[in-house]
């Protein structure tokens, strides 16, 4: 065959055949560039990092086509308004812990935790399978927001005081910085909420301002260095048994989103939630271990403390029920999720792990 003749004939030929459609998924994947503002200082590699995480996550699934920059707290939004900015559409996201919210409707609150509420798997428990996204989602819909789970810090420490709590009576006129809704609680029994952002808390009780501060954790503690201004260090955070932090998106530009991204979003979201508890988990013990070396006393609150707490948190619960439909209906779902999942744990979890932490106090472990 004449070879001029043959490249000839196969260039007609090729003209010939028409283009070939670009995948659909192609077509559904437009370029777009979101801002996300954080609740959570940068230095903070567990929060702020899962927002970090997240928006990694999305780039990376879409090809680089869905780019989210996110930003630290204050140079979009401050801390405690990021939903609010978000529910104006002055941003497109932002990650918090949806408690810094509960001023302006305490059902905010239940997406992140409250007193005596969910451990950090009941929490994923109750929003994944027991109807708590959704629940959550028709509350924040009344904000012009669609919320994911997006990270879980664990059971809380008690906090940084600078004298010892022996009994109720020593928390009257107690200055204390409590994230969220655990401030009403407290307050019932004489205690002076405060509420700063993470950045801010060092100096407050570093000046004497407040006269005790809780954050989250040894990791994040250490970090913040609250040990070197007060010793005491209390457990648990009963206010915050499974601190739960949400990716919140403002409603219409969620709709926007080809159903490609929505799917994406949702999956970053729940691989940056994982990602940030199996992080505490790795990195609290070692951190617990060098703020006892450094001087930390650690201190459980007292049995009369815990037990005080938890009727006054169920007094503001039956006082809100009474008169907010949306908190009463999440909250019911939540309590009853609550009861079975500790009847469950009961048997299974607690059982397990209070064995093994007995071998761990004989050294065996």
């Amino acid at each position: 065959m004449d070879r001029r003749n043959f490249i000839r004939s196969a260039g007609v030929a090729a003209a010939a055949v028409p283009a070939l459609a670009a995948p659909a998924i192609a077509q559904s994947m437009p370029e777009l560039k979101w801002r996300l503002t954080s609740s959570f200082p940068k230095s903070l590699d567990t929060i702020h990092g899962a927002a970090d995480m997240f928006s990694k996550a999305v780039s990376e699934a879409t090809d680089g086509k869905f780019q989210i920059q996110v930003f630290p707290p204050g140079e979009i939004a401050p801390a405690f308004e990021a939903a609010n900015e978000v529910g104006k559409g002055s941003v497109e996201m932002c990650h918090t812990a949806s408690y810094y919210f509960w001023g302006k409707d305490p059902t905010y609150a239940l997406g992140t935790a409250v007193p005596f509420g969910l451990n950090a798997r009941q929490q994923n428990g109750w929003m994944y399978h027991g109807g708590g996204v959704d629940l959550m989602n028709e509350f924040y819909a009344t904000q012009n927001l669609i919320g994911f789970p997006c990270g879980n810090t664990g059971a809380q420490m008690g906090g940084w005081f600078r004298n010892e709590i022996k009994s109720v009576a020593d928390l009257q006129g107690l200055k204390f910085r409590a994230g969220g809704f655990a401030g009403k609680v407290m307050s019932k029994l004489g205690v002076v909420p405060q509420q700063i952002p993470g950045g801010e808390i060092y100096p407050a009780l570093e000046k004497g301002t407040i006269d005790a501060a809780e954050w989250v954790g040894p990791y994040d503690d250490e970090k913040l260095g609250f040990y070197k201004v007060a010793k005491f260090y209390y457990y648990p955070g009963w206010w915050e048994g499974g601190a739960m932090l949400h990716i919140l998106i403002n409603s219409a530009k969620w709709a926007e989103l080809p159903p490609a991204y929505q799917s994406i979003v949702k999956t970053a979201a729940v691989a940056a939630n994982t990602d940030m508890l199996a992080k505490y988990d790795a990195r609290n013990p070692g951190a617990l271990k060098t703020l006892v070396a450094g001087g930390a006393v650690l201190k459980p609150f007292p049995a009369e403390v815990m037990e005080a707490c938890f009727k006054a948190a169920n007094e503001t619960y039956a006082e809100i029920t009474a008169t907010n439909a949306a908190f009463k209906k999440v909250y019911d779902s939540m309590t009853a999720f609550r009861a079975d999942a500790f009847l469950w744990q009961q048997v299974s979890e607690a059982t397990y792990d209070n064995f093994m932490m007995g071998q761990q106090r004989k050294k065996q472990l």
